[in-house]
């Protein structure tokens, strides 16, 4: 900015390159007399400074005489530093700027001085005066503003937890010029006060105070301070750790309730929390002195070989500063536990053990199961009859008879209700000797009448035989095949004589086609045990 305390006109161009680029100019006089100036300069302690000055003549009638500097750091008080005359030379009358100030050019058009080893007092208004003729004193004034960077620091107050609240942190600006700012940034809730102290230089001092109610939970924890001054490019930021004093607390960790007689190296560890750090930590035992076996080594407790004699309370105190405090913890030695290897091995061996047998077993019962089905493949031997199949007699052992054999007759289904168009149909009939007689039935189709009789001591004819003995159809051939249910049945009704209170397996009657009553055996597989034990079907009609 300029000041103009004439009329404004225009600088010549070409004049003086400093002239172009400066950011004054300040111009005062009356008429065509200028003289020019800097507003303002800004400057830090033990730099230097120029104040630049320059009087213009438009007309070039104007003579000067002398020209002075005069210095003013308050309202009203005005004293020459530096006085240039053509004819009798320099001059420095102010001894507070002595060897300090110089005239950078030896002439009266241009008499711009430089003030070095700058000290904060030397801020004020600096007036660049001309004596001239015929129109007497000419001038201008530049504002030389000293800066001060603040020495920026920011510390915890070490406090002892209570409910008052205090001051935990403290941050300060010092010697700045300007005033600097605080702001400080937390999460714990608490408040601050901001005061300035002026120095004598013109410098200032801001300090500020955070306040809060001090709890052993804020030991450690953060608040940030920041100062914002024009000399800084950035703000100036730093975090606090404050620091909280409170009594300690104590607590055993270690015990895990296994304490066997003949177990080594178990430690118990005193935790300690406590600001100051406790330093002195004791271990005692309600029993009274340590046990032999026992070492202590600052805050760990070890049992080199657990016994009875550490079957006891073990007491762990601590202590700080700001108080004291202890806890104990009771262990119970239990009797020596067995090897835990041998106690696997042995597991494991009985675990393979029953596996073992419950495989042999099972093989076992497969392979008598295989062999039953192997002998059942057949017709049962000659002499064989329902009876001895139910009741354990025959010489075979409890093979069905004919009657049972009937289950390969011509029906269609268990309720014999189909029929059999292309073959003979065989039904049991009583009389002929103790072991009945199969008896073909005529067929409505095939007017063929086969007798097939045996002896008590014959052979029954095979299911070959009985395939080659006419057409079936491939229903009643299929029947031929044991299935497992069928299996199942005749090992319910127990094989070599082992009847028991089984039942022989239900038959019906069934009216040939001669009028006779043809007894005609099935199997069926929904039976029903009785209250008496035995077992019976629940569709088959008992004659």
């Amino acid at each position: 900015m300029a000041r103009d305390h004439a009329a404004r006109r225009p600088v010549p161009p070409g004049r003086n390159a400093w002239l172009a680029a400066a950011i004054f100019l300040a111009v005062q006089g009356t008429g065509a007399q200028k003289v020019r100036v800097e507003d303002e300069l800004e400057a830090y302690p033990t730099e230097s400074v120029d104040l630049r000055c320059e009087f213009i003549d438009g007309g070039g009638r104007t003579k000067l005489t002398q020209v002075s500097w005069i210095w003013e750091p308050v309202d009203g008080q005005r004293d020459n530093i530096a006085v240039y005359h053509p004819m009798y030379g320099q001059s420095f009358p102010n001894g507070l700027f002595k060897d300090r100030v110089v005239f950078l050019h030896n002439n009266l058009e241009n008499p711009s001085i430089r003030i070095s080893e700058l000290k904060m007092s030397d801020a004020g208004r600096y007036t660049c005066e001309y004596a001239t003729y015929p129109s007497g004193n000419e001038q201008g004034t530049t504002s030389l503003v000293m800066l001060a960077k603040p020495k920026n620091s920011a510390n915890a107050v070490t406090v002892q937890a209570g409910p008052q609240s205090v001051v935990v942190a403290q941050c300060e600006a010092a010697d700045g010029k300007p005033a600097a700012t605080i702001k400080w940034t937390s999460s714990l809730g608490g408040n601050h006060t901001t005061s300035t102290t002026n120095g004598p230089d013109g410098t200032v001092t801001v300090r500020s105070e955070y306040r809060l109610v001090p709890t052993p939970a804020d030991n450690g924890r953060e608040v940030t301070c920041t100062v914002e001054q024009r000399t800084h490019q950035r703000p100036w930021v730093s975090s606090v750790k404050l620091s909280v004093e409170y009594p300690p607390s104590v607590s055993i960790e270690g015990y895990d309730n296994n304490w066997y007689v003949g177990r080594s190296d178990v430690v118990l560890v005193c935790k300690v929390d406590g600001n100051p750090p406790p330093t002195d930590v004791t271990w005692t035992a309600v029993s009274g002195a340590l046990p032999d076996t026992v070492v202590v080594s600052g805050n760990k407790l070890t049992v080199r070989k657990v016994d009875d004699a550490v079957n006891t309370t073990f007491i762990c105190g601590v202590k700080n500063m700001r108080g004291a405090s202890q806890h104990q913890i009771t262990t119970y030695v239990i009797e020596a536990l067995k090897d835990p290897s041998s106690a696997g091995v042995v597991a494991g061996a009985v675990i393979g053990s029953l596996l073992a047998l419950l495989l042999v077993v099972a093989l076992v019962a497969v392979l008598m199961s295989r062999n039953r089905r192997r002998q059942r493949r057949g017709y049962p031997g000659g002499g064989d009859s329902v009876a001895a199949a139910g009741g354990g007699g025959g010489s075979n052992g409890g093979d069905y008879g004919n009657k049972a054999r009937l289950l390969f007759s011509g029906t269609g289904n268990k309720n014999g209700t189909g029929t059999n168009n292309n073959g003979p149909v065989y039904t049991y009939r009583e009389g002929c000797d103790a072991t009945g007689t199969l008896t073909e039935k005529p067929n409505d189709y095939h007017h063929h009448h086969h007798h097939l009789h045996h002896a008590s001591m014959g052979n029954a004819p095979s299911a070959h035989d009985i395939l080659l003995s006419g057409e079936m159809d491939e229903v009643d051939r299929r029947k031929f095949d044991l299935d497992d249910s069928m299996e199942e049945d005749y090992d319910r009704f127990g094989a070599v004589g082992g009847g028991g209170d089984m039942q022989p397996p239900a038959y019906r009657v069934h009216r040939g086609l001669r009028g006779e009553e043809d007894m005609v055996v099935y199997l069926d597989d929904d039976m029903e045990s009785q209250r008496d034990g035995s077992v019976i079907s629940r569709t088959a009609i008992y004659v």
